[in-house]
C-alpha cells in the first residue's frame, strides 16, 4: 500500500475519512501570500511553535514497518528529526501510545506491536527514552502523543497480548466498527488509561502530553455505540446519554490535566481536536461551517476545555483550504482565535500537509497561504503539520514554500 493510501486507511490518526466525516458527498468533493509579508515571528512577541506529527499507528511515519532492527529504527527517527530541523521546526509530536500499548517499558501495558510486529515483544531498547533525548539534542520540544481509549485496529481480544489489561478486564471495553476501545463510561477504565499515560510523564523528560481527536469513535452510519448498559450502571443523574458521554470525556481531560500539573507543572497538556466544535446552525456560539461536530458526534466539548482551562494548548485540525464551502479555513481560524482570547490557553493550528495534491484547493501554496492568514490573528501561537512523511513526499514543495516565506530562520521553542 502506498503512503497516500496508508494515510487514508489509518483511522485514529487524523485521516481524511474521519476528518471529513460530517460533510455531505457534495461538500466532501469541494473540501479540499504574499511572500514578502512579515513573518509570524516578526509580528508576535513570543516564538511560534512549529511542530510536526510523527505517527506510529499503522507505521505511517515511524517506524516505517514493524520488525526493523534497533539501528534501523533509530536511524529512521533521527532522519525525521533532522528534516524537522532543516525545515526550521522546533517541536515534534511523537505517537508513543497508539493502541493501548507502549513505546517504553511500561509496567501497565505491553510493548507496541508497531515496533516489532508482535505485541509484548521487547524491541531491544527504550524508544521513548531515545526519542526524547534525540529531540532535545536538536533543540526540539518533545510532546508525547497518546491515544487514550483505542485498544486495537481490530475487535478480537484474543489477538492481544495474553497479559493485556483489556483481556483481563473485558467489561472495560467495547467494539465498534471493527475496532476495540476502552469504554469512556467505565470509571475504572478511565482511571487506568490515565495511570498508564502518567507513567511516561513521571519517568521521562517530555515537554508535553498530546492527545489527538479520538475519544468516542467517529460515527458510522447504521452503527450505535454499545454502551447502553454502561449508561444504566454509571449514568447517575444524567437523563441524556449524550450529556453523560460528554461528561465522561470532560472528566478524562480535566483529571489528566490535574495529574500532569501535580506531577510536573512545567509539562504542557494539549489536545488536537477535530476542527469544528459545533456549527452556527446548531449553536449560536458555533462556527460558520457545515460539517461534523465534535460536541455532538464525538462527545468532545472542545470549547469547554479551553474556557475551563483544562488544557494548556488547543491544536485544532483545521484541515480545509481557504474558501472551502463547508469548512472554510478563513472562518475557523478566527473562530478558534476568539475561543482562546482572554484565556491562558495557547492556540496552535493543525495543518493538512497530507492533503497537498489531493484535489483542487490543496496545492503547493495552501500551507504558506494559511500561515500568512494566521498573521492577522495574534492568538495563533504556532502550527503543527500532519505528518512527517508528507513533508518529505507529497508536501515537500509546499513545505519548502513555508520555509522560504515564513520559516527563514530557526526560532527557540516557546
Amino acid at each position: 500500500m502506498n503512503s497516500r493510501k496508508l494515510l487514508r486507511s489509518a483511522l485514529g490518526v487524523l485521516t481524511a475519512a474521519a476528518l471529513l466525516g460530517g460533510l455531505s458527498a457534495a461538500q466532501t468533493a469541494t473540501a479540499q501570500q504574499d511572500s514578502t509579508a512579515p513573518t509570524a515571528e516578526s509580528s508576535k512577541q513570543d516564538p511560534q511553535l512549529r511542530g510536526v506529527w510523527i505517527a506510529s499507528v499503522e507505521n505511517i511515519d515511524w517506524p516505517s514497518s514493524p520488525g526493523l532492527s534497533v539501528d534501523e529504527q533509530k536511524a529512521e527517527l533521527t532522519k525525521l528529526y533532522d528534516e524537522a530541523v532543516d525545515n526550521n521546526l522546533n517541536a515534534v509530536m511523537v505517537q508513543v501510545r497508539p493502541t493501548a500499548d507502549a513505546f517504553w517499558p511500561s509496567p501497565h501495558e505491553p510493548w507496541s506491536h508497531w515496533l516489532t510486529g508482535t505485541q509484548g515483544e521487547d524491541p531491544g531498547y527504550d524508544p521513548l527514552a531515545f526519542a526524547v533525548q534525540e529531540a532535545h539534542d536538536r533543540g526540539l520540544e518533545f510532546h508525547g502523543w497518546f491515544n487514550p481509549y483505542r485498544i486495537a485496529m481490530h475487535d478480537d481480544p484474543s489477538k492481544l497480548d495474553a497479559e493485556h489489561p483489556a483481556r483481563k478486564n473485558p467489561d472495560w471495553t467495547f467494539s465498534y466498527d471493527g475496532k476495540l476501545y476502552y469504554n469512556p463510561g467505565v470509571p475504572e477504565a478511565r482511571e487506568f488509561v490515565q495511570k498508564a499515560m502518567m507513567d511516561a510523564v513521571n519517568n521521562y523528560d517530555i515537554d508535553g502530553v498530546h492527545f489527538d481527536d479520538y475519544f468516542y469513535p467517529y460515527p458510522v452510519d447504521g452503527k450505535s455505540i454499545p454502551d447502553e448498559d454502561t449508561f444504566a450502571e454509571h449514568g447517575g443523574d444524567f437523563d441524556n446519554i449524550a450529556d453523560w458521554r460528554r461528561n465522561n470525556v470532560d472528566l478524562l481531560v480535566k483529571e489528566m490535566g490535574e495529574k500532569i500539573e501535580a506531577a510536573k507543572p512545567d509539562v504542557e497538556f494539549g489536545i488536537s481536536p477535530f476542527g469544528i466544535w459545533r456549527n452556527a446552525g446548531t449553536d449560536p456560539n458555533g462556527s460558520d461551517t457545515n460539517g461534523l461536530e465534535s460536541y455532538d458526534q464525538l462527545y468532545a466539548d472542545t470549547r469547554k476545555w479551553v474556557k475551563e482551562g483544562y488544557v494548556t494548548y488547543i491544536n485544532p485540525q483545521v484541515y480545509w483550504y481557504i474558501g472551502n464551502s463547508a469548512a472554510d479555513y478563513a472562518k475557523l481560524v478566527p473562530w478558534w482565535s476568539d475561543v482562546v482570547d482572554g484565556t491562558d490557553v495557547k492556540l496552535y493550528i493543525g495543518q493538512p500537509a497530507y492533503r497537498i495534491g489531493e484535489e483542487d484547493g490543496y496545492d503547493n501554496n495552501t500551507l504558506t497561504e494559511h500561515l500568512t492568514f494566521n498573521q492577522d490573528y495574534p492568538q495563533v501561537s504556532g502550527d503543527v503539520y500532519f505528518s512527517a512523511t508528507s513533508l518529505r513526499t507529497n508536501a515537500a514543495d509546499a513545505m519548502a514554500k513555508v520555509v522560504a516565506d515564513h520559516y527563514t530562520e530557526p526560532v527557540p521553542t516557546p
